[in-house]
């Protein structure tokens, strides 16, 4: 679990030079397992909702209640998020290409993976609060795309 805070740290920071490098030399593995733990803390105030949705007529049980957000929700979730990040991390490594920086597409992956827990926490707390537009994930994937262009030109040129 140790590794977990310590990549949510790191990855509040970014794009700082220090702590960019050090979410680099975590694996793929933990990266993914981080999203999922990020997207399941992002899912709490659709959960909430879902539990405290008065039924018309039908009263459902609340395990019934877990598979169904968990099918319907979370999973979708998953699918969408990892489809989009693998998509920005594909323009940011042609985004590389044309800085000149010598980046591949597991590291600009890695990189968003991380780029993304600011815009999740910020979607996690104001969820609770106003029901997001696509305003929200417009904003984030711009905030996304500096922090990205930001860590990109950390790394040195390519060697001629």
């Amino acid at each position: 679990m140790n590794v977990f805070i310590k990549a949510c740290n790191h990855s509040l920071k970014l794009p700082k030079k220090k702590d960019t490098f050090a979410l680099n030399r975590i694996g793929m593995d933990i990266t993914v397992i981080y999203l999922f733990i990020i997207l399941a803390i992002a899912s709490i105030p659709a959960l909430v909702d879902q539990i405290t949705m008065a039924e018309y007529g039908v009263q459902i049980q609340l395990f019934f209640k877990l598979i169904y957000f968990f099918i319907f929700y979370y999973l979708v979730l998953l699918v969408l998020v990892f489809t989009g990040l693998s998509l920005f991390a594909y323009i940011m490594t042609i985004t590389a290409r044309i800085l000149d920086r010598k980046l591949t597409y597991a590291i600009m992956w890695k990189m968003s993976a991380f780029a993304i827990t600011i815009p999740v926490f910020v979607f996690t707390i104001l969820s609770f609060f106003y029901p997001l537009t696509f305003l929200f994930v417009l904003i984030a994937l711009i905030y996304m795309t500096f922090v990205m262009i930001k860590i990109i030109m950390i790394y040195p040129k390519r060697r001629k």
